[in-house]
């Protein structure tokens, strides 16, 4: 996963604040914060420009974990929650909301769509498409790429809606509910409060 830098600038049009929360978001979920994020994290601004900003309460409380916690608390989290020989205590497969299972129909649904849009899984990812972390970065690739027939906004709400939308909350009140969660929790609520803005913005175009 590309590592992306928080949405720290007031300045920072629309469309590019919402690429670079979903690549945060894919790089959080991917792996434990590198230093180097958590420095950002560390440092970002948490006002929003505009007073009673949706994402400002829950990116604040994100910001205010990662000043918090040390990079290994971090890491023992992400490992707790998310890692581990076996079953993981959180998946974070959109098959295991959708189905129940692994590798089930959801999956294969969403390589379909994949292969309409030109992408395929890197070899170097280990991780199956439905991982949140892979389709927070198509999201990304949706809204920041380059060829327009592809990045636009009827695809990101075809993608969004059919495969993000219908799991993603259930994910984040998984993560919310674990006893070992503390920065995982904070990033969960800013997570559900963007997906629900996202979900509010696409609805519109409906």
């Amino acid at each position: 996963m590309t590592e992306q830098a928080p949405p720290v600038s007031s300045a920072l049009d629309e469309e590019t604040a919402r690429a670079e929360i979903y690549g945060l978001l894919s790089t959080l979920y991917y792996a434990a914060p590198n230093a180097a994020l958590l420095d950002k994290l560390r440092v970002a601004v948490t006002e929003a420009p505009a007073a009673g900003a949706l994402l400002e309460a829950s990116w604040s409380e994100l910001v205010a974990a990662a000043r918090r916690l040390s990079g290994e608390d971090i890491a023992r989290e992400y490992d707790a929650l998310f890692g581990g020989v076996g079953k993981p205590d959180v998946y974070l497969f959109g098959s295991h909301y959708l189905s129940g299972f692994l590798n089930e129909k959801p999956l294969a649904a969403l390589r379909t769509d994949l292969a309409v849009l030109g992408l395929e899984r890197d070899d170097a990812m280990s991780e199956t498409e439905d991982h949140l972390a892979y389709l927070c970065e198509v999201m990304r690739y949706l809204i920041a790429g380059d060829d327009v027939e592809v990045a636009n906004l009827t695809r990101q709400r075809e993608f969004f809606t059919r495969h993000l939308q219908p799991w993603a909350s259930a994910l984040c009140e998984a993560v919310a509910g674990h006893p070992k969660a503390d920065f995982y929790r904070s990033a969960a609520g800013f997570t559900q409060t963007f997906i629900s803005v996202e979900t509010q913005g696409f609805d519109m175009l409906a």
